[in-house]
């Protein structure tokens, strides 16, 4: 893995990490007497479930499957809670500059060269993004075999009930509706929480006090007397049966606390189940290190070997952004992603007022990034696939990981589409009273090309909208794969060839998701419905006509 160089290099790795100006909203937080420190653990617990991760998938999954079972939720990081960086939008995206092990943003550098970050709090990602919401399409609901359309719909209005807003549009996001509209991405759709082609205005976590809601608020749903969340709790490897059993079963964790001491949580009798949701990065380590994947890289790290599957890891996609900075002749708003432009391969989303690569006074070539903006374009799918691997036996260690910006062609071509779509919305007359009107698209990608980037620039640079994508390419923290379904879980997201074992994350996906949260509650229900099929059959109690 490649280590961060400058400061500023670091502070690049700011996507879309804005800082706002507001008064701090006072929060209290939810007295939630099931959440304790790792450290006041048992040292030995019994659970029906054991979820690892308490992300955007982990806490709908736990929460839901509480209402019937035990549930033991483990996360490595702390609570969002009592955190300003974190609850108010005025701090938004001070953690991508803290570097120690209690940030809520663990930073990373992937083999491409290209800054990243992971979530490592309570709330995963919602926790740490920009706060955009919007539901998933068609295609998604099938390649996760998500095949309960009525399912999928109350899954979403679940959690939209509690974290969910409509934004008040700012006067520079709403000059992109027309800008959109002019430039072709049509229709007009107003605003809705659906995945649609043309223009809208999205959700947000974010509500009108400016005070952010995540994934965590969900545990209020929880079941109190049934649901343990511990905190800076790192789960070290899962524990397998072996000895006179054809296929490995899953029956416990280790996790350590913040001190280093170990614990151990064990499945009761019955039919419990461990579920990681980890993260595309998390959940393919920790296979890994409990000795289930490619047997070559287990050796070289003297990893015991449970099941040989050389497919861990692999499929591993980011979905690539590019930026183009505007700079504004007339003052304008602060404001984070509002107003969406999909068209078929990309999306294009803008935010105004922030220093978005925190670049120096200079940078900005005689502009400032308060008097302008950035639009970017952020490429779905992607085809461009890489692997994940081992940098050594520890689970607090980032695993190795390439993505592979742009490998495939036909990448590099929606990024050209996304950032000619782009240009040609600068020049509409919707957007024009925020656009130099001496500055010509050239003008402005040899502006962009010069502030702070990671990967070498190019000469020429700007007159190739090819080289422009691959030379500016950012991160937008989607990055998924590495235990991809159908190849490495099932349809039901159990692991192949082991027992007692699943995987419900975004390291199962093969595209990036818009919403992770509804297959969290998705999946819970399922499992609760297939386990009281389940024992009812036993009981005797099931009957078909």
């Amino acid at each position: 893995m490649m280590a961060y160089g400058s400061c500023r290099m670091v502070a690049t790795i700011l996507i879309i990490a804005i800082f706002f100006h507001e008064p701090c909203i006072a929060e209290t937080p939810p007295n939630y007497t099931f959440m304790h420190e790792a450290i006041n653990a048992p040292k030995i617990s019994f659970y029906d479930y054991i979820v690892v991760g308490g992300g955007l998938t982990g806490i709908p999954l736990a929460t839901t499957l509480s209402q019937n079972y035990s549930v033991l939720l483990l996360e490595r990081g702390g609570s969002p809670y009592g955190n300003p960086d974190i609850t108010n939008s005025a701090n938004f995206g001070n953690y991508f500059l803290d570097p120690s092990p209690d940030s809520p943003a663990e930073l990373f550098m992937s083999e491409d060269g290209v800054g990243n970050a992971r979530p490592r709090v309570l709330g995963g990602g919602t926790s740490i993004n920009a706060g955009l919401y919007t539901r998933d399409d068609k295609k998604f609901f099938k390649e996760a075999r998500l095949t309960d359309e009525k399912l999928v719909n109350s899954s979403y209005e679940f959690l939209e009930k509690v974290m969910v807003f409509e934004p008040v549009v700012t006067e520079w996001q709403s000059a992109w509706k027309g800008a959109f509209m002019e430039a072709g991405v049509t229709p007009y759709n107003g605003f809705t929480y659906d995945y649609l082609i043309g223009t809208k205005v999205g959700g947000t976590t974010f509500d009108e006090n400016g005070k952010r809601h995540t994934a965590a608020d969900l545990l209020q749903y929880a079941n109190p007397l049934a649901l343990s969340v511990y905190l800076r709790a790192t789960v070290r490897k899962v524990l397998f049966m072996t000895k006179g059993r054809t296929r490995p079963m899953a029956y416990g964790v280790v996790f350590e606390d913040a001190s280093g001491n170990k614990h151990r949580a064990y499945l009761k009798e019955g039919k419990g189940e461990i579920i990681l949701s980890a993260g595309p990065l998390g959940s393919p380590q920790l296979l890994m290190l409990s000795g289930v994947g490619p047997k070559d890289q287990l050796d070289a790290h003297q990893i015991e070997l449970v099941l040989n599957q050389p497919l861990v890891g692999q499929g591993m996609a980011d979905n690539p952004l590019n930026a183009i900075f505007i700079p504004s002749p007339i003052p304008v708003e602060q404001s984070i992603v509002q107003v969406i432009g999909t068209q078929v391969g990309s999306q294009i989303e803008q935010v105004s007022s922030i220093n978005l690569v925190l670049g120096s006074p200079s940078d900005y070539q005689g502009f400032s990034y308060e008097m302008g903006g950035f639009v970017f374009s952020k490429l779905d799918g992607p085809f461009s696939t890489g692997e994940l691997k081992l940098q050594s036996g520890n689970p607090t260690d980032i695993p190795s990981v390439k993505f592979n910006y742009f490998k495939d062609p036909r990448d590099l071509k929606k990024c050209v589409n996304g950032i000619s779509t782009i240009l040609t919305a600068i020049e509409s007359r919707a957007f024009s009273k925020f656009k130099y009107a001496n500055m010509t698209a050239q003008d402005i990608l040899e502006l962009t090309v010069k502030l702070p980037t990671y990967l070498p620039i190019h000469a020429n640079t700007s007159l190739s909208l090819e080289q422009f994508c691959k030379d500016t390419v950012r991160s937008v923290w989607q990055f998924h794969g590495g235990c991809q379904i159908g190849k490495v879980v099932d349809d039901d997201y159990k692991v192949i060839g082991a027992d007692t074992l699943r995987v419900i994350d975004g390291s199962t996906l093969l595209n990036a998701p818009a919403n992770l949260l509804m297959l969290g509650r998705y999946m819970g229900l399922t499992i609760l419905a297939q386990r009281l099929e389940s024992d009812k059959s036993e009981s005797g109690l099931w009957f078909t006509s």
